[in-house]
């Protein structure tokens, strides 16, 4: 059984149909990139699944339970989390602080620490800090980072959050090559031990992390398989024509 399945899954806005009968399923531990040109439904989808908006048609199934009609928080209480393209976080507060303020949120991702002392939690923190590449920036203000670090402390707090499933909305957008790349390996540390489905348009970014890349399409899926198998495939040519290519994803 796939950790997340959609079925049928049907969106509207006032009569315009944003989501049409999308099938869309993913395996536990798998990284899944979602590509398609602008207006192809990819964001609507990941609204679906952190319900933020709910579908008219068709079912959204989380670890067995049906969460379609979910409100966003609780869907996160499930182990759900999404990062938005522009980062969410305190600017005002140290990255320990913003840590803190996940960590609150949903504390059992320090559960084998045993008997929840501050000093453990605290600990737990700044290895998070350090996975993410923040380790000399603990102390620091948020807003004092760049903007690749701001978007590697959002990730953080998820992870503080004991997020099983992690959304990403272009997560390398506006980063240098080099924090693309850092974002990837990243990325890639993750996959296994969380499920990431990632909306993305740099496919050198994609070839880098994704186990499988399911194309969208006019609120459709048209096509899955892995980087070869998406660059050959001839409808997803055909999709692409006019608006620079699949390599501009």
């Amino acid at each position: 059984m796939p950790l997340l399945d959609l079925k049928g899954v049907r969106v509207e806005f006032s009569g315009f149909v944003a989501l049409s009968d999308l099938d869309f399923a993913v395996e536990k531990g798998e990284l899944r990139c979602l590509i398609g040109p602008n207006g192809a439904g990819k964001t609507t989808a990941l609204d679906v699944i952190c319900g933020k908006v709910q579908a008219v048609a068709g079912r959204v199934v989380y670890a067995g339970h049906d969460i379609g009609r979910l409100q966003e928080h609780q869907v996160s209480r499930l182990g759900i989390a999404r990062k938005f393209q522009v980062p969410s976080v305190f600017r005002e507060l140290s990255v320990r602080n913003n840590l803190d303020v996940a960590y609150s949120k949903r504390p059992g991702v320090f559960r084998n620490l045993g008997n929840w002392r501050r000093a453990d939690v605290d600990d737990g923190l700044a290895k998070l800090a350090e996975f993410v590449g923040l380790k000399e920036q603990f102390n620091q203000s948020a807003g004092a980072l760049s903007h690749g670090q701001t978007q590697w402390l959002e990730i953080a707090m998820l992870l503080a959050q004991d997020a099983e499933l992690i959304l990403m909305d272009e997560p390398t957008a506006g980063m240098t090559a080099q924090e693309t790349h850092k974002t990837a390996e990243l990325l890639n540390r993750l996959k296994g031990r969380h499920t990431i489905v990632v909306v993305e348009h740099d496919m050198g970014f994609i070839k880098e992390v994704a186990d499988v890349i399911s194309v969208m399409h006019q609120g459709r899926l048209l096509a899955e398989g892995t980087v070869a198998e998406i660059e050959r495939h001839p409808e997803v040519k055909s999709a692409y024509l006019g608006s620079g290519g699949i390599h501009g994803a």
